[in-house]
């Protein structure tokens, strides 16, 4: 062919300099069986056809060998052709690139696109559920499965200025397979630098207790919603599903003072909430007592009022009715208050003028007989 010793033997106008991925560069990775060599199946061809007609063929040998070489390239053609079907598993989508260009997303099924080099087909998983662990990594032991701690990645600086230990798992899925595909060269290494950076931001906002004691759901949706922003800008093709903290702790050397100093801090709430409570029992009955001493003072002004008051419209009344008649007046009240004075004490009648001289006079107490008889 007249082609077949350019280049130096590189194997015909694709393959020249070394370059043995076409003109775009090294071919795809894990993208099928690699398409047929045009230009060995036809050197092969013509090495048969020689080999079978020796000389060209005598007369009208050229005739026949120029037919040959040609169904063998029609073969070869359409045996390339037949390379470019692929087929994409349920849960998968395909990325059909035309000279290098995307050119169309394929659903799961059996797919065609133009073969290598003119057009090739990518396929990604974008139901997988993903995970990358940024603090720690796991490994098998003679106990199961152990976790190793990575303090370059989980030691973290608090917004006071206190050293903490983060742990976390970040889970995350494909949604624009083609931004995946080519926008990000390590999509693994992306995910989790990024995540990373932005838990060192959230953690720098906050307190080690808002951290480690405070509301959790709230730091993981920060750390979530942070990356994901990140990675939308950088037009990765990645959704963040979750961030699950895992441990939040202090430094493994300061960890004993920590625990020291939170259970004096829990000491300090039990004794607040003690003496809260206290304050709440005491405080109430406190009041319960000042309202019934002020209920019992205002009662006794009341009653103290109203009998100053009364007194002073009787005396009101005995004074109008005293310049009225004051002789009768005056002999009324006397009478009135003798009978107050003798009614309650024992008497004894004198009569200075007496027969026998003694002055005593019998009587018959007739009020203090019924008295002992209604008894």
């Amino acid at each position: 062919m007249p082609w077949s010793n350019q280049n130096g033997g590189g194997g015909g106008p694709w393959k020249g300099g070394g370059n043995n991925g076409g003109p775009w560069g090294q071919g795809p990775q894990n993208s099928g069986p690699n398409p047929p060599d045009l230009e060995d199946m036809i050197r092969k061809g013509q090495e048969q056809l020689k080999r079978a007609f020796p000389g060209g063929g005598g007369q009208g040998g050229g005739s026949l060998g120029a037919k040959g070489i040609g169904l063998i390239g029609l073969g070869a053609i359409a045996l390339w052709l037949a390379t470019g079907f692929y087929t994409v598993k349920e849960g998968e989508l395909g990325v059909e690139l035309l000279l290098g260009q995307t050119f169309g997303v394929s659903t799961s099924g059996l797919n065609y696109n133009l073969p290598y080099p003119v057009g090739r087909a990518e396929t990604v998983n974008v139901d997988q559920i993903r995970d990358i662990t940024i603090g720690s990594r796991e490994f098998a032991s003679n106990r199961g499965t152990s976790r190793r701690d990575v303090p370059e990645e989980s030691l973290m600086l608090t917004g006071d200025e206190n050293i903490i230990d983060v742990d976390f798992k970040v889970q995350w899925n494909i949604k624009d397979p083609e931004q995946y595909l080519f926008n990000v060269d390590n999509p693994d290494l992306a995910v989790k630098q990024v995540a990373e950076s932005a838990m060192r931001e959230i953690v720098g906002r906050n307190t080690m207790d808002e951290i480690q004691t405070g509301d959790r759901p709230a730091v993981q949706f920060a750390a979530q919603e942070l990356p994901q922003k990140m990675l939308d800008t950088y037009k990765a093709g990645i959704n963040i599903i979750q961030v699950q903290l895992q441990d939040v702790e202090p430094p493994e050397q300061v960890i004993d003072a920590f625990r020291d100093v939170q259970a004096a801090k829990a000491d300090n709430v039990r004794l607040q909430n003690e003496a809260q409570a206290y304050a709440n029992k005491i405080v109430p009955e406190a009041e319960g007592r000042s309202a019934q001493i002020l209920e019992a003072a205002n009662a006794y002004r009341e009653q103290t009022v109203a009998d100053a008051r009364g007194q002073a419209d009787r005396f009101l009344k005995v004074l109008g009715e005293y310049e009225k008649a004051p002789d009768i007046t005056r002999k009324r009240l006397y009478l009135e208050t003798m009978e107050k004075v003798m009614g309650s004490s024992d008497k004894i009648i004198l009569d200075s003028q007496g027969k026998d001289g003694s002055g005593v006079v019998p009587y018959l107490p007739l009020n203090e007989l019924n008295k002992k008889q209604g008894n």
